[in-house]
């Protein structure tokens, strides 16, 4: 097509095609994307998993017992077990709310276990409680939990959760030593009581 030989008014309307051509082929995806960012966030959890810098970004979890959907799943590190009770559905209505302690930060690994009411934290059925085959969960144990080990009392307890809330989740039993209150001795009385 030879421009030259068309007339200005001629020219003006290819001219105006061509503009709206150009704010089609731009424009629409622009707007379709624009859509797009506004649908629902994703969860907060997955965002700090990809600001990790190379180190393993998920934790794995089994949440067990009185909630909606029992399993495994994936949070990001710094999680707490109020995340992973909502990433399990919530509790059930027969859930012993208080046997939880829903800020406790979740280790890798770990089981989460919401007690029916009835079952308590004396931990048979529920598998929170010392006993020889099921030690007390040192990132999960409640202070009534707690209170219950040998050579640990209420005050030793609450310091167990101080510590446990400003330093996160116990990666060894030997890392009770660092809790005021406990030395060497106590640490000897909860072998094979407790674990991280």
């Amino acid at each position: 097509m030879d421009l030259h030989a068309l007339t200005p008014g001629q020219r003006r309307v290819l001219a105006a095609i061509a503009v709206v051509a150009t704010l089609v082929v731009v424009g629409v995806p622009r707007l379709v994307g624009r859509h797009a960012t506004a649908a629902p966030l994703v969860a907060p959890l997955s965002v700090p998993a990809r600001r990790s810098n190379g180190a393993r970004a998920t934790l794995v979890v089994d949440v067990a017992g009185a909630v909606r959907r029992p399993g495994l799943y994936r949070l990001a590190r710094g999680a707490r077990i109020a995340d992973a009770v909502q990433l399990a559905g919530g509790y059930t209505r027969h859930a012993d709310r208080i046997a939880v302690n829903l800020a406790a930060p979740v280790a890798d690994g770990e089981e989460i276990v919401v007690p029916a009411r009835g079952q308590g934290a004396t931990g048979a059925s529920s598998g929170a409680g010392p006993s020889p085959t099921a030690p007390l969960d040192l990132n999960t144990a409640t202070l009534e939990q707690l209170d219950g080990l040998p050579g640990i009392g209420p005050t030793t307890a609450q310091k167990i959760l101080d510590y446990r809330q400003a330093h996160g989740p116990f990666h060894s039993v030997a890392d009770l030593d660092a809790v005021p209150g406990i030395g060497q001795g106590r640490l000897e009385q909860l072998k094979g009581l407790v674990i991280p």
